[in-house]
């Protein structure tokens, strides 16, 4: 009888899950916007917290941050819309160049007998220059709605005095409220390290791109710093037009070059440096952070990629604050 019950319970729990997963599936246009400023508002909340530290009125640290915030994201607007305007006006020429590039490297290598065939058979510069235009459109969909996510954020900055305070009186009254406060306190420390390590990593990229001569080094650099918050594949993702474009205005040693870079880069900021700076915050194994990227990615779309790795540490939280469901967030950690 208790195992029926028990039973019982574990079909509604996972049929509670599968409805609230469809709920957020078709929110979604209202879900993203709100997850996103979310994480943003908790990486500029310390900047906005000090201001408040240094007796500024909250209004006037409100503007100051909202203001600093509008700035930003209309220059990355105005810098990405037009390069992407570019990008897209050129493309006829890109892939007039890509098809030059194919043949002359196809003649080098059926000189020496590397291969036999044409290389075009294999690459479709077409659809290559097509990817690479596709995914700039994408990376600057994600500046679309800006005003309602400053909004939001707007509104959550100034919730979020008053809800620390609240948040420490509730604290000793009830264990969720702990778990809500490391909830916040490790996704705070994941995305500000996150966001400071994309930044280094698309500042250096635009660098060398620039030196290199290549068309739309800042972009490049945006898109590193874009789609660096998605584990594991977002580097190689944020390479590919660059490396292509590369193989288009500088050759194949050119794109051999650039893909070296970032190569190095991305070995030295994000095998190196990163993991040092993230310590134990993140603790997931490699598996559920690639089975996450997936699932949110879904669920949510490209934004649910960015955020897929705070979300997932959420929920990992609050699995393992409960006995029940402490072996679950036992294997999703990165522990041996």
């Amino acid at each position: 009888m208790i195992q029926v019950k028990s039973s019982g319970n574990v079909v509604l729990v996972l049929a509670a899950i599968i409805i609230i997963l469809g709920a957020f599936k078709v929110a979604s246009v209202i879900v993203v916007p709100v997850l996103l400023a979310s994480f943003i508002a908790i990486i500029i909340s310390p900047i906005y917290g000090w201001l408040i530290s240094k007796n500024i009125p909250a209004a006037f640290a409100l503007l100051a941050v909202i203001s600093g915030l509008v700035i930003i994201v209309s220059i990355a607007g105005v810098i990405i819309g037009t390069s992407v305007q570019g990008f897209s006006d050129n493309l006829p020429q890109y892939e007039a160049q890509m098809e030059h590039q194919l043949n002359s490297l196809t003649a080098i290598l059926q000189k020496y007998g590397i291969i036999n065939g044409e290389l075009g058979s294999l690459f479709n510069p077409s659809a290559l220059i097509k990817y690479s235009a596709t995914v700039l459109k994408g990376a600057g969909s994600i500046l679309t709605n800006s005003f309602m996510i400053v909004l939001i954020i707007a509104f959550m900055l100034l919730e979020s005095t008053h809800f620390s305070k609240k948040l420490d009186q509730a604290k000793g009254h009830s264990n969720a409220m702990v778990q809500i406060d490391e909830v916040f306190t490790k996704i705070k420390h994941y995305m500000a390290i996150k966001a400071v390590v994309s930044l280094v990593t698309g500042l250096l990229i635009s660098g060398f791109l620039f030196l290199m001569g290549l068309d739309y080094a800042i972009l490049w650099g945006f898109i590193v710093f874009l789609l660096n918050f998605i584990p594991n594949i977002g580097s190689i993702l944020a390479a590919v037009p660059a490396v292509l474009l590369a193989f288009v205005q500088l050759g194949p040693f050119g794109a051999l070059e650039i893909g070296a870079i970032y190569l190095l880069i991305n070995i030295i900021i994000g095998s190196i440096i990163e993991p040092r700076l993230m310590g134990q915050g993140l603790g997931l194994s490699t598996l559920v952070v690639f089975l996450s990227l997936i699932f949110w990615g879904w669920l949510l779309g490209p934004v649910g990629m960015l955020l897929s790795i705070p979300l997932t540490i959420a929920i990992k939280i609050i699995l393992y604050s409960q006995d029940p469901t402490r072996w679950i967030a036992v294997l999703m950690s990165n522990t041996h």
